[in-house]
């Protein structure tokens, strides 16, 4: 195969990567703007501040992938990384702040979660949708050597924790009454969404281009 027909393919894949970064983006925007208004809605009905905190969490998310959408969207998307790059770490850091708050008033009784079907239902729902989700954009995102498209798979991923920690403390409270069990776990969440906030401002994002790391491995052969 000729340089240029090299080229030619590699223009060619590049271009299918960005249109799947879109569409994994544009999945995630529609998925959490619903899930959002779901778990909003029944966290106000059960007055549970984990289902509200759980809701808004969506709305970073959207902030995240919208971030990203904007970014792939433009005819340059490398020219626009270190920015959205620090747009998805104040997410990081917005959702963080979000569950800490929600976990302290559960915590110092200010709240006292009830039962909600729904909640356990949409919660279930992205705790197993999401994690395909998280690791298709960032199967594509590597190959890309995108480290905003990885840093929102991480967020996604998080998300998808969050989800996994709501349903437990609703179970939990259900079955047991248990209204400590979402909230603790809340809180270990909430430092992993910092650990990663701060990566991302410092575009540490592990987005190494798989070509990159196969030449590594090479080297050390």
């Amino acid at each position: 195969m000729s340089a240029t027909s090299a080229q030619r393919m590699t223009a060619e894949r590049r271009a299918v990567l960005h249109r799947r970064i879109r569409w994994i983006v544009g999945f995630t925007i529609g998925y959490n703007l619903i899930e959002a208004v779901v778990s909003v809605a029944a966290g106000s009905a059960a007055s549970s501040a984990a289902l509200i905190g759980f809701g808004l969490d969506s709305l970073v998310e959207v902030l995240s992938a919208a971030a990203v959408a904007w970014q792939f969207s433009r005819a340059d998307p490398e020219k626009y990384e270190k920015g959205t790059l620090r747009v998805i770490a104040l997410a990081f850091f917005a959702l963080a702040a979000y569950v800490s708050a929600s976990a302290l008033l559960t915590l110092f009784g200010a709240v006292e979660p009830e039962h909600s079907t729904l909640g356990i239902v949409i919660t279930a729902v992205s705790v197993v949708v999401m994690p395909f989700v998280s690791w298709f954009e960032r199967r594509t995102g590597r190959e890309l050597g995108s480290a905003t498209a990885v840093a929102d798979s991480k967020q996604t991923l998080i998300c998808t924790y969050l989800s996994a920690a709501v349903l437990i403390g609703l179970l939990l409270n259900s079955l047991f009454g248990w209204t400590w069990a979402d909230p603790v776990a809340a809180l270990v969440i909430a430092v992993f969404a910092i650990r990663e906030g701060i990566e991302a401002w410092k575009g540490d994002t592990c987005a190494t281009p798989v070509a990159m790391i196969l030449e590594g491995d090479n080297r050390e052969h």
